[in-house]
C-alpha cells in the first residue's frame, strides 16, 4: 500500500506541475487544487494527517521570502536601481560590447540582493530603451538579453537571499549564511566570467552599426528621458542600514540565541517599513506577493505529502545503489537535478530534491551536496526560457518594446531564439557545479 501511495502522490505532484506550466493563466488554482487533493488523500490513506503535513511546512522560509519581498519593494522605491542602470549605460558610452558586459554584471549584482523579477524590472527597461534608440541586430539582442537572464539566475544563486533555492537552504538550516556565501559566490563568478568570455568570442555585436554621433545622441536622449528621476536618500539610508543589519545578523548572531534567519529578515524589513510609516503601511497592504506565497505553500504541501510516503528516502537509496563511486552518484544526482529543473522550474525541483540531498549529505560533505544542488538548479533554470523565473517577464518586456533592427525588421526574443544561449548557460554552469563538487570531495 505504501508503494501505491508513493506512486499516487508523486503522480499528483508531477501532473499538477505539468498542468500549471501548460495553463499559466490558471496556475494558482491548479496548484492549490493539487495540494488539497494531496492532503485529503494522505489523510484518507492513513499516510499522514493534515495537521502533520502542515506541521512539517517550512514556515520560516515563507517568512523570509515575504520579509525580503517587502524590503526589495522599498529599496526599489528609492530609484537606486533605475539610476544605476542609466549610469551603466553612460559608463559603457552606449557601445554594444560595453552594454552587453556591463548590463550582465549589473544584473548579476542586483539579483544577488533582490529577487530576479525585480532585478529585470529595474534594469531591462533602460537597456531596451537604449536598444530602440541606438539600433540593434537580431543576434545582438538575443545574446544580450539571454546572457542577462543567465546572469540573473547566477546572481540569485550567489547569495543566500538572492533566489528561492538559496533561501530554502538558509531557512531549512542546511547551510549557514556565511558558509553558503563563501562556497557559492566564487563558483557563480567563475561561471559568469566563462560565459561572458565565450559570448564575446562569438562577437554578437559585430553587425551592430556604431558611430560616435549615434552614441552621443543615444546618451543625450536617455538623459532627457530620465532627467526627472531622483534618488530618494531619505529612504535609501534606512534601506542600506537595514541591509547591513540583516547581513550582520545572519553572519554574527550565535545559534544559541535562538534568533534564526527568518527573524533577522523580519526585523530588517520592519526597520525599513518603520522608516516611513505611512508608506510602510501601504507596502504591507500592497507589496506582499500573495500569489507567490500561496503557490509555494501549495508546493510545500504536495512535497510534504510525498515526503511522508518515504519516497525521497527510497530515491536516495536507489541513487546510492547505482554501481558508481560516491562521487559518481553525486554527479548523477546533479545532472538529474539540472534536467528536472529545466522541465519543472527551480521552485518545485529544489523543494523536492532537497529531501534527497539531506539523505546524501549524511555520507558526503554537506557543502558539496547542497551548493552543488543549488548550482545544478541554477543551470536548469537557465536551460529554457520557461524554466527561468524571470524568463516570461523578459519575453513580455521585449515584445512590448517592439524592437526593430537596422533594416526595419522586427526583432524576436522567445523560446526558440533563447535556446542557444540557454544550452550554453546550462552547460557552463553545470560544468562548474560538477567541477566544484568533485574538488570539494577530493
Amino acid at each position: 500500500m505504501m508503494m501505491n501511495a508513493q506512486v499516487g502522490f508523486a503522480l499528483t505532484l508531477v501532473i499538477t506541475l505539468v498542468a500549471q506550466a501548460l495553463l499559466p493563466s490558471h496556475r494558482l488554482l491548479i496548484v492549490l487544487t493539487g495540494a488539497a487533493l494531496s492532503c485529503a488523500g494522505a489523510a484518507l490513506a492513513g499516510v499522514a494527517s493534515v495537521a502533520a503535513v502542515f506541521a512539517g511546512l517550512p514556515w520560516n522560509v515563507l517568512l523570509i521570502l515575504v520579509a525580503l519581498g517587502l524590503f526589495t519593494h522599498r529599496l526599489a522605491d528609492t530609484q537606486v536601481f533605475g539610476l544605476a542602470s542609466v549610469a551603466l549605460v553612460r559608463l559603457a558610452r552606449a557601445h554594444p560590447v560595453g552594454l552587453l558586459v556591463l548590463s550582465t554584471l549589473g544584473t548579476y549584482a542586483v539579483s544577488s540582493v533582490v529577487n530576479n523579477l525585480t532585478a529585470l524590472l529595474v534594469i531591462l527597461p533602460v537597456l531596451l530603451t537604449v536598444f530602440a534608440l541606438a539600433g540593434v541586430s537580431q543576434r545582438f539582442v538575443v545574446w544580450s538579453l539571454g546572457l542577462m537572464l543567465v546572469a540573473c539566475n547566477l546572481g540569485g544563486a550567489a547569495t543566500p537571499i538572492g533566489d528561492f533555492p538559496a533561501v530554502l537552504l538558509l531557512g531549512s538550516g542546511a547551510m549557514s549564511f556565511e558558509a553558503y556565501l563563501r562556497a557559492a559566490m566564487p563558483a557563480t563568478l567563475l561561471a559568469l566570467a566563462l560565459l561572458i568570455g565565450l559570448v564575446l568570442a562569438l562577437r554578437p555585436a559585430q553587425d551592430v552599426p556604431v558611430t560616435p554621433l549615434g552614441r552621443r545622441l543615444t546618451l543625450a536622449t536617455l538623459g532627457q528621458l530620465y532627467r526627472g528621476v531622483h534618488l530618494d536618500w531619505r529612504l535609501l539610508a534606512p534601506c542600506l542600514g537595514a541591509l547591513a543589519f540583516m547581513v550582520a545578523g545572519w553572519l554574527l548572531l550565535p545559534p544559541a540565541w535562538g534568533i534564526g534567519p527568518e527573524m533577522v529578515a523580519w526585523m530588517g524589513a520592519g526597520l525599513v517599513l518603520l522608516a516611513q510609516p505611512t508608506h510602510g503601511e501601504a507596502a504591507l497592504k500592497r507589496a506582499v506577493d500573495v500569489e507567490a506565497v500561496l503557490f509555494l505553500l501549495a508546493l510545500f504541501l504536495m512535497v510534504g505529502v510525498v515526503r511522508e510516503t518515504g519516497l525521497f528516502g527510497d530515491l536516495a537509496a536507489l541513487l546510492q545503489s547505482v554501481p558508481l563511486t560516491p562521487e559518481g552518484q553525486l554527479v548523477l544526482f546533479l545532472v538529474v537535478a539540472a534536467v528536472l529543473t529545466g522541465l519543472f522550474s527551480a521552485g518545485p525541483s529544489m523543494a523536492a530534491l532537497l529531501e534527497v540531498a539531506d539523505v546524501l549529505s549524511q555520507q558526503m560533505p554537506g557543502d558539496a551536496v547542497y551548493v552543488g544542488l543549488a548550482l545544478a538548479v541554477c543551470a536548469g533554470s537557465s536551460l529554457f526560457l520557461t524554466a527561468a523565473t524571470a524568463g516570461p517577464l523578459m519575453q513580455s518586456l521585449a515584445e512590448r518594446a517592439a524592437l526593430r533592427d537596422v533594416h526595419g525588421r522586427p526583432v524576436q526574443f522567445g523560446f526558440r531564439e533563447y535556446l542557444g544561449v540557454g544550452l550554453l548557460g546550462f552547460t557552463v554552469i553545470l560544468a562548474v557545479a560538477i567541477g566544484r563538487t568533485l574538488w570539494v570531495i577530493r
